[in-house]
C-alpha cells in the first residue's frame, strides 16, 4: 500500500470514529443544532424589526447568509476543542503508538467536523425558511453558495487544529477562540450594512472575509438588490474570488503548520 494510500484510508478511519461519537454523545449533535436556531430566531424577532438593510431587502433575507457564515465560523472551534480532549485523554498517545499516518489524524478531524457543518447548515436553512428567508438565485448558485461556505469552515478548522496541538486545553480554546471569533464575525456586515459603521472602520469590514463570505452568499442565493451600489473595494466587488483566495491561503498555510506541529508532539 502506497503512502498516499494508506493516509486516506487512515483519515477516512479517523473521520469515521469522530462521526460514530455523534451517536455514542448525541449532547454534542443537539448543542451544533441548536445554536444556529437561537441565533436566527434571536436575530429575526428580537432586533429583525428594528434593523433596515436598506436596498428594498427584507432584514430576513439579509440576515440568513450572515447567520450561517458566523456558524461555519464558530462551529470549526470544535475541531481544536476535539483536537485538545483527546490529547487530554490520552487518545492521541494511542493513535501514535500505532502504526498509521499520523498526518491523518488531524485531517480526519477536520473532515469529520465538515458533516457537523453539513447538518448545522440544513437545520439553519429550515428554520431560516420557517421565518420568511427564500433563495431567489437559481438551484446551482445555491449549491455553489453553500460549498463555500464549507470549503471556508474547512480552511478554518485547520487553524482551530493548530490552536488545538499548541494548546491542549479544551477550556483554554474555548475562551481564546470566542475572544477572536466573536469580533471577526460581528465587525463584519453579517448582522448590519456596510454603511452602518463608521468610515473607518468600514475599511476593516470589507476586506474582513467573513464579510465577504456574507456578501458571496447574499449575491449567490438573490438575497441582494441587483440595482444596489456595489462598495468601491475590490473584495466586495468579487466576494467570490476573494473567499475562495483566503481558503486556499488559509490551507496552505495552516495545514502544513499543524501538521508539522502535531509530528513535533508526536516525537
Amino acid at each position: 500500500m502506497s503512502s498516499l494510500t494508506r493516509t486516506l484510508v487512515d483519515t477516512h478511519v479517523v473521520a469515521k470514529r469522530n462521526l460514530i461519537k455523534i451517536l455514542r454523545v448525541p449532547e454534542i449533535l443537539v448543542a451544533v443544532l441548536i445554536s444556529p436556531i437561537m441565533f436566527v430566531l434571536l436575530f429575526a424577532y428580537v432586533f429583525g424589526g428594528a434593523i433596515d438593510p436598506g436596498d428594498g431587502v427584507s432584514y430576513r433575507e439579509f440576515l440568513i447568509p450572515g447567520i450561517f457564515a458566523q456558524t461555519v465560523v464558530f462551529g470549526a472551534t470544535f475541531t481544536g476543542a476535539g483536537i485538545a480532549e483527546d490529547m487530554q485523554k490520552g487518545i492521541i498517545d494511542r493513535f501514535r503508538s500505532l502504526p498509521m499516518s499520523q498526518s491523518a489524524v488531524l485531517a480526519g478531524r477536520t473532515l469529520s467536523d465538515v458533516v457537523y457543518n453539513v447538518l448545522s447548515l440544513a437545520i439553519m436553512a429550515l428554520t431560516g425558511l420557517l421565518v420568511g428567508w427564500r433563495v431567489r438565485g437559481s438551484f446551482l448558485d445555491a449549491v455553489a453558495a453553500f460549498g463555500l461556505l464549507l470549503a471556508f469552515s474547512y480552511a478554518v478548522s485547520w487553524i482551530m487544529a493548530l490552536v488545538g496541538v499548541l494548546v491542549p486545553s479544551v477550556e483554554v480554546i474555548n475562551n481564546a477562540s470566542f475572544i477572536v471569533i466573536m469580533p471577526l464575525t460581528f465587525v463584519s456586515n453579517a448582522f448590519v450594512p456596510l454603511d452602518s459603521f463608521p468610515a473607518p472602520l468600514q475599511r476593516i469590514v470589507e476586506w474582513n472575509p467573513v464579510s465577504t463570505l456574507t456578501q458571496a452568499c447574499r449575491e449567490l442565493f438573490g438575497n441582494t438588490n441587483p440595482a444596489a451600489p456595489v462598495p468601491d473595494a475590490w473584495s466586495m466587488q468579487n466576494p467570490v474570488l476573494y473567499t475562495l483566495l483566503c481558503v486556499v491561503v488559509i490551507l496552505v498555510v495552516f495545514a502544513p503548520l499543524a501538521t508539522a506541529r502535531y509530528r513535533q508532539t508526536s516525537r
